[in-house]
Formats: C-alpha cells, structure tokens, sequence
C-alpha cells in the first residue's frame, strides 16, 4: 500500500468509528482524530513520507514493530504507547483497519464508562484479523 492510499484508509476507519471527531489542532499539515478529546490517530508527512500514528498496547506495539519494518515507535509520542505506520509492501487495507480500530478501543477504554460511545472489550471483536 503507497502512503496515498494509507491515509485515505486509515481516515475512512476512522471516520465510521462512533463519536470520532476530525481536527487540525496542529496546523492543515496534521489530521488529528479524537474521541471524546482524546487522540486516537494522527496522520502527517515525516519527511515527505505520508505516516499515520497510532496508540497501541506496549507489548503489542513492540511485537508489530520486530515483524514490521514499516511500523517504528511512535513519531512525537510516547515510544512504549504509541506506533508510526507508514505504506509499503504487507501494509494492506485489513491490517491499517485493524490498528485504527486498536487505537481507537484503547482510547475509549481510558474514558469514564458514561463517556464511552461503545464497549472497548467487545467493539470490533468479530472483526479481528490473525496476525
């Protein structure tokens, strides 16, 4: 997958995802998406380079990046909690929508429970690839 094709993916997940909001809090060169105020996914260029950043959980995070090398730790982030994906060959449209909607169930599991717009532990289940 070209890193065009990367961010339009990953801004579709995103964008089917409940109560998720699209800002650019960091200038028109940053797409950031939240839920409830909190970033789950960013999406810019480093350098030249279409990326999108997502959280993940630290022992998943460090797993994807030792089986991908278009998965470094996280630009701008923290790098135990965070992951940069970029395009490339094995990147394809099933694993970005996976790791979209990782991010997206980690960030609303820190919510208070009256602000969460799904369940974190069932939302997406059925849809999990095997990695």
């Amino acid at each position: 997958m070209n890193g065009s094709t990367l961010h339009k993916t990953a801004a579709d997940c995103a964008e089917e995802l409940p109560g998720a909001q699209l800002e650019h809090p960091f200038g028109p060169d940053w797409e950031v998406f939240k839920v409830r105020g909190k970033v789950f996914m960013l999406m810019t260029e480093v350098p030249g380079r279409p990326v999108v950043i997502l959280k993940a959980d630290p022992g998943e995070a460090l797993a994807l990046r030792e089986h991908n090398s278009h998965i470094t730790p996280g630009y701008h982030m923290n790098k135990k909690h965070w992951i940069t994906l970029e395009g490339g060959e094995g990147v394809d449209t099933s694993l970005v929508r996976e790791l979209v909607t990782d991010s997206y169930r980690l960030v609303v599991a820190g919510l208070p429970k009256a602000e969460q717009p799904i369940d974190p532990r069932t939302y997406g289940s059925g849809t999990r690839a095997a990695r």
